[in-house]
């Protein structure tokens, strides 16, 4: 019967997994008990403790019984591995909204389905992977059912109090002084150490290991290659300078309490200026100086959504990109569905151009000619364009269910010229959509190809200039075999569909979920490299494979690489290039 079952396509399984514990909860009691029994390595990470500690425990009428300990855990957890989908007031945007009059009605066992075995929709699973034990299952499916509590605000004064300038700019080298590629080195998450690896692409040797925020979601370049700013999920971020002897964190500041995106000034003449920080909460953003993070502006994004004009009071900011045609930063208002190009000229008599979108708005990059700002309306299904020279909205693209391209893919189609890529949480597809007005206009802003790739929980997709390959991870799909291996599509032959690559398993680690997670190209875009993002106790490693044959070139392991997810090439990162 377990082998039956084992063979089932995955979206049977979690019909059949729903109903059994719908209607025997004594089903997934025994479930839960094999696990246990089965996956002792495989238990819930460990991680910093929670930013949001300081927001008041609400216990509500029927919901079920929560000790005040247990109600300070799951808030933990909650941050930790929640927040980021359904935002910190549980209102929902990449995922469901999760407020008590929903899940007071589906119920405790109800829940616990959702949260142990996930769903092809690209809900992980929490349970199965090894992230929750079950005890933690059940209690996650208990606490959602009572209101969210409220964090508390984070303002000037607030920031200013965590703010440190390590080195002064005074101090600082005037030239570099070491003697790295820093146009290959790369800047690699550690996810739940609290770090990030620096390592340099031409030796692959780990560099330096830097003290961050918990969960560092995205590493940024300023316009001159020398500061590398990198925010962590806990809103902590980073500024690291690479002309040092040996690259290490020159200034820190706290921006708020849950946070995603940073950027800097790239305009001609505001090179390395200013730096910009988007917060989940408080929702807000902050302008601050780019060589030393002193903040300067702060500027909430609470507001009217675009669609039924109602307020939100959870507005979070997602991607940040800074234009090449203004001095602005292009910034993307999740819940409200709205794109704000905030120019930096004059920060005291500060200027904003609100663009209407669509809800809710998520990760984006540029198109090839860094003019047309594409991303992700993932609960809308929908990609957003912007154009960034006339400042105005150019179309609005339907795509398959909650697109989440990263920076998205840029190459020229043999049959539609250039175009720009997504894949999905939700399901397998990946949309291609067509960004030349000029020479292809019948195409321009129009899906032109839907490829079939492995599976939904797709977070990433990469190509490269100089490659043929377009690369397609799926991390949180709850099937193992998809989740630790990589899809990867012959871009002169898309008709040809899908190679699959089983990544994890060259990786060779033993025991643990290991998520395949990030392609990132080096410079030259002749080695594509992917993380094996295992349990924080478990071996993780970082596979590097020669882009042209598709075969592994080395295979990076050391201790220090504990739960390595994104990846960023300072010389990719630094000129858009993706």
């Amino acid at each position: 019967m377990k082998t039956i079952f084992a063979a089932l396509p995955g979206l049977m399984k979690f019909i059949i997994l729903t109903l059994l514990a719908t209607l025997f909860p004594a089903f997934l009691a025994a479930a839960e008990k094999e696990h246990a029994a089965s996956d002792k390595p495989e238990t819930a990470y460990q991680a910093a403790p929670s930013p949001i500690e300081a927001a008041k425990q609400v216990i509500t009428p029927g919901a079920p019984p929560i000790t005040a300990e247990e109600f300070e855990h799951a808030k933990t957890i909650f941050f930790q591995r929640c927040a980021g989908c359904h935002g910190v007031l549980r209102k929902g945007a990449t995922g469901k909204p999760l407020t008590p009059d929903i899940t007071q009605q589906r119920g405790t066992d109800y829940l616990k389905v959702f949260i142990n075995f996930g769903s092809p929709a690209g809900m992980p699973n929490w349970g199965t992977s090894g992230d929750l034990t079950p005890e933690e299952v059940d209690l996650m499916a208990r606490y959602i059912q009572h209101d969210p509590p409220l964090p508390p605000e984070w303002g000037m004064k607030e920031m200013k109090e965590t703010w440190k300038v390590h080195v002064p700019v005074d101090k600082r080298p005037t030239k570099k002084m070491n003697s790295l590629n820093l146009d290959n080195l790369f800047s690699v998450t550690l996810r739940d150490s609290g770090q990030i690896a620096l390592i340099d692409g031409d030796t692959k040797q780990i560099v330096n290991i830097v003290k961050t925020g918990y969960a560092v979601h995205i590493s940024r370049l300023s316009v001159s290659g020398r500061y590398l700013y990198v925010i962590g999920r806990d809103a902590r971020i980073n500024l690291i300078d690479l002309w040092m002897e040996k690259p290490d964190n020159v200034a820190e500041i706290k921006a708020g309490l849950e946070a995603r995106s940073v950027e800097t000034s790239k305009y001609e003449g505001y090179e390395d200026k200013y730096a910009i920080a988007g917060t989940y909460w408080p929702p807000q953003y902050v302008i601050m100086s780019g060589d030393t993070l002193e903040p300067l502006k702060i500027v909430s994004t609470r507001g009217m959504t675009v669609d039924t004009q109602e307020y939100h009071p959870e507005p979070r900011v997602a991607a940040i990109v800074a234009s090449h045609q203004h001095p602005e930063f292009i910034v993307n208002v999740k819940e409200t569905g709205k794109v704000l190009m905030v120019n930096y000229e004059d920060i005291g008599n500060l200027q904003v151009t609100t663009i209407d979108a669509a809800r809710f708005l998520h990760d984006g990059g540029w198109d090839s000619t860094k003019r047309y700002f594409m991303t992700a309306a993932n609960q809308s299904n929908k990609i957003v364009v912007v154009d960034s020279k006339e400042k105005k909205l150019t179309a609005l693209v339907d795509v398959h269910e909650i697109p989440h391209p990263g920076r998205g893919a840029n190459f020229i189609d043999p049959e539609f010229g250039p175009v720009w890529a997504t894949s999905a949480i939700g399901n397998q597809h990946v949309t291609v959509i067509g960004t030349d007005p000029v020479n292809h206009p019948e195409q321009a802003w129009k899906a032109v190809r839907v490829l079939d790739g492995q599976g939904g929980g797709s977070l990433f997709i990469k190509t490269h200039p100089n490659s043929s390959n377009l690369w397609v991870d799926t991390p949180l799909n709850p099937d193992p075999k998809i989740s630790q291996s990589i899809a990867v599509f012959d871009i002169n032959q898309l008709d040809k569909g899908l190679e699959v690559l089983p990544i994890a398993e060259w990786a060779d680690l033993g025991d643990g979920p290991k998520r395949v997670v990030q392609p990132e190209y080096n410079k030259a875009g002749d080695e594509v490299w992917f993380s094996v993002w295992n349990g924080k106790d478990q071996k993780s490693a970082i596979v590097i494979l020669d882009d042209k044959t598709r075969k592994v070139k080395q295979v990076i392991k050391d201790e220090r690489l504990v739960t390595p997810t994104g990846k960023f090439n300072v010389y990719n990162t630094q000129h858009d290039i993706y």
